[in-house]
């Protein structure tokens, strides 16, 4: 029977021979310099991972480039990781030293190994998507300015993840990133009766809300504001319903993520500012918020702390104190899928109790 030919290619057909020679038989992993990784395998082959910060948008010259350089340093083996920074795999130790010279002329910074702060994932924003609050990548570069000393260390606490998204469609891992902008839609969208008579499909657009916000009325709709949640579905499906209001919409900002299952379980962030403005093109607000939290985490956490390791041992109110930000109404979680009544883990605690 002939294979289809759909979906990805084995990942195995592409991996660098001293990988497939070695699959599964990796002694140890150290690094030995800033950005540099050596893997060290039973038979005593030896390869290094040279990590280098990219920006998330770049052009095809740029792609070309950094192929250009894998071909030259590390016979064309290379591969981005889930916070896009790029790995090339050097079988040569000695080739190490003129692919960071390189890297260095490109303007590609060589770090994010250990505990340091990792490359910001973000989403579009204004650059793509039509329901972003904010333009996410200007807010990352910021943030990136702000923070880029450490990325070049290994002795934080812990790593450091940050991510900004948008909107709360959240696209990047704003959920389980230490840090997390988040642009917010804060009044219900603006029904336009003649576009969404003439333009859109009434049941789709009713059923694109999660919380039912939105019922048929006449041609058009209306909506129940007490039952928005400003996310913005509704606008996917239907340019009547403008989502948009600059004099209203802002930034928040979410602490304590994370996704791994090491000390802890995995833990959603959540929320610890509620509202700042959107204030391009450096959002000074923005930055000065996050860079004290930050500064925060360095003095506080104990070695191996996450973010939010450190403020599940220290409390909520501690940490609210020690960042000086106010405590309002808005952390007050009061949703009635609240997260700490489902079962978010791999760890869970069965009981005979019913």
């Amino acid at each position: 029977m002939a294979k289809a030919n759909i979906g990805p290619m084995n990942y195995q057909l592409m991996l660098p021979p001293i990988i497939q020679r070695n699959y599964g038989k990796w002694k140890s992993h150290r690094i030995i310099d800033t950005g540099v990784i050596e893997h060290v395998s039973e038979s005593g082959e030896c390869l290094y991972t040279v990590r280098a910060g990219a920006a998330k948008i770049i052009s095809v010259h740029g792609v070309r480039d950094i192929c250009d350089l894998a071909d030259k340093f590390c016979d064309g083996h290379l591969k981005f990781t889930s916070r896009t920074n790029i790995e090339f795999l050097v079988a040569q130790k000695e080739k190490i030293a003129p692919l960071k010279a390189e890297l260095k002329r490109m303007g590609l910074p060589v770090g994010g190994t250990g505990y340091s702060f990792k490359t910001i994932i973000h989403c579009p924003g204004w650059l793509h998507c039509h329901t972003a609050v904010t333009d996410s990548p200007g807010i990352a570069k910021a943030l990136h300015d702000a923070l880029y000393e450490y990325f070049f260390r290994d002795d934080l606490p812990a790593k450091l993840k940050i991510a900004v998204a948008g909107c709360l469609n959240m696209c990047g891992a704003i959920h389980c990133s230490d840090i997390a902008v988040i642009g917010m839609h804060r009044r219900p969208p603006t029904v336009n009766d003649d576009i969404v008579t003439k333009s859109c499909e009434i049941p789709t657009l009713v059923a694109s809300c999660p919380t039912a916000a939105i019922r048929p009325k006449g041609k058009s709709v209306e909506i129940n504001p007490d039952r928005c949640m400003y996310c913005g579905n509704c606008f996917t499906v239907c340019p009547g319903m403008d989502i948009h209001d600059p004099e209203h919409d802002g930034l928040s900002i979410w602490v304590g993520g994370k996704a791994t299952n090491a000390r802890t379980p995995p833990a959603f962030s959540r929320l610890a500012i509620p509202y700042l403005p959107n204030n391009p093109p450096r959002w000074p607000e923005t930055i000065e918020a996050t860079t004290n939290i930050v500064h925060a985490w360095l003095k506080g956490a104990k070695q191996g702390e996450r973010m939010g390791d450190w403020i599940e041992r220290i409390g909520w109110e501690r940490f609210f104190e020690l960042t000086g930000i106010p405590f309002t109404n808005k952390h007050i979680d009061d949703f009635i899928f609240s997260v700490p009544t489902f079962r978010t883990t791999t760890q869970f605690h069965y009981t005979d109790n019913p």
